[in-house]
């Protein structure tokens, strides 16, 4: 049995009818538990409404198909016989034993999840060869580049589980690059995506690590990721995303590795996640100025809860390639820690457009190195004729123990005004400059906020 379920539909089923039907015990049928209700409605239903995968319990175990995990064997192939096995028989669990094993790009086919044993390493290789030229979105600009390390195109029903490593160290060789720049130029002179190609034209720009590219049910659940060049998790123009329960990478090695940036996707879910980054933790995105208009697709409900954020940048970040929009986000119980510079960071420009609109925070906690909230509407000081429509915005029963700089650093334009930002009930101290700037902000409600222990207001 292939298909899929709402989560309120799978905790109705429950584990005993579960196993009846012969779906796979390993599918966390919880997962809907997991989540707390939420403070608001409609967040509610966006959880209980986002679909998840299920498969039917089949087992296709790499090693079956020539996999080896001695850390130096290409397993590409192998990799791809037991993916496209389980997508011809109907569907299933690709399993990969504990071991170290090193392949190139995985392209996951419908109804198929890639679960990672406990111990099981995958180590992406140096060979550029092994990563072919696919669709993807580079900064918001639809492209033809090297395949990021976990990629679908179009697929239905898959999933990426366990408590596996997926490490990107060995693509350090090939996986650079980011002359944006050259993809501006096509897109000026009107090539269309599919002739924008990237390798072979003497410029190069990353790939990201795990990205389903226009998919409907997508689970990512349990693994770790580590020494990624670029954004970490971007499922793109996808419906019914689940981010659960997975740990993404700190470190400084390399700029520009957001943990999770959704982009022009409906219906996503981002649960019990540790978010580390060095940059955003969280960057909702939607395409970037021309081209984002062509696509014009938005980000549309979404929920981030109970996950800790230790990236160096916001740990809810909308922009700044929003020119197809934001809508309907939720970020509820988040833990903000190390030099994480905001909660909330929202930014565009008149030359980029597009909406950030219903934006709620509830229940966020920790240090911010520069403000609680900070958003602009002159990001990187470029100017075109599109302005950006802001708010309303929302953050509640929010905490800090530190902030270097001011709580609230929000600011609209003379003719285009922020429309609606509200603090409710919250305590934020330890920070450095007391003053704020709320700037052509309509509609703004400060109630019952406390700053250094003094009431604002």
């Amino acid at each position: 049995m292939a298909g899929a379920l709402s989560r309120r539909q799978l905790i109705q089923l429950g584990v005993t009818v579960t196993g009846a039907l012969g779906l796979a015990p390993w599918l966390d049928v919880r997962l809907g538990s997991t989540v707390p209700t939420l403070p608001w409605p409609a967040a509610n239903d966006i959880v209980a409404n986002t679909k998840l995968p299920v498969f039917p319990d089949r087992t296709f175990k790499v090693a079956d198909y020539g996999a080896v995990a001695d850390g130096k064997t290409d397993n590409t192939a192998a990799f791809a016989k037991a993916i496209s096995a389980a997508n011809a028989a109907g569907g299933g669990h690709v399993v990969v034993a504990k071991g170290t094993y090193v392949t190139g790009a995985i392209y996951l086919k419908s109804n198929v999840d890639l679960n990672l044993a406990a111990g099981a390493t995958l180590k992406f290789s140096g060979d550029a060869s092994k990563f072919p030229t696919v669709l993807t979105r580079y900064e918001g600009i639809e492209c033809m580049n090297r395949s990021p390390m976990i990629y679908a195109h179009g697929e239905h029903n898959i999933a990426v589980t366990g408590s596996g490593v997926l490490d990107a160290a060995g693509t350090s060789s090939w996986n650079k690059g980011s002359d944006r720049a050259y993809l501006d130029g096509l897109v000026a002179k009107g090539v269309p995506p599919e002739q924008r190609v990237v390798p072979g034209s003497g410029h190069n720009m990353r790939s990201t690590f795990i990205e389903p590219y226009s998919c409907d049910t997508v689970l990512i659940q349990g693994v770790t990721l580590k020494n990624p060049m670029f954004w970490q998790l971007h499922p793109t123009l996808c419906r019914n995303v689940t981010v659960d329960g997975v740990s993404t990478d700190p470190s400084t090695a390399h700029s520009n590795t957001d943990g999770c940036d959704p982009e022009s996707c409906d219906h996503v879910v981002i649960s019990n996640c540790n978010l580390g980054a060095h940059d955003d933790n969280i960057a909702i995105k939607s395409g970037r100025d021309a081209d984002g208009r062509r696509v014009n697709v938005p980000s549309q409900n979404i929920v981030v809860v109970n996950c800790t954020m230790n990236g160096n940048w916001g740990a809810i970040t909308c922009g700044s390639e929003l020119t197809g929009g934001i809508r309907n986000v939720y970020a509820y119980q988040l833990k903000v820690t190390g030099a994480t510079k905001f909660a909330l960071y929202v930014k565009s420009n008149t030359l980029r457009g597009g909406f950030a609109q219903n934006i709620n925070l509830d229940s966020i906690s920790g240090t911010f190195d520069r403000s609680v909230a900070f958003v602009t509407m002159t990001y990187n000081g470029q100017t075109g004729n599109y302005p950006p429509k802001f708010g309303p915005f929302s953050i509640t029963n929010s905490s800090s123990t530190k902030v270097n700089g001011k709580v609230f650093d929000v600011s609209g334009l003379s003719g285009d005004h922020v429309a609606g930002f509200t603090a409710q009930d919250c305590a934020f101290n330890g920070v450095s400059d007391t003053s704020n700037t709320l700037s052509n902000v309509d509609g703004l409600k400060l109630v019952n906020v406390k700053v250094n222990g003094k009431k604002l207001g």
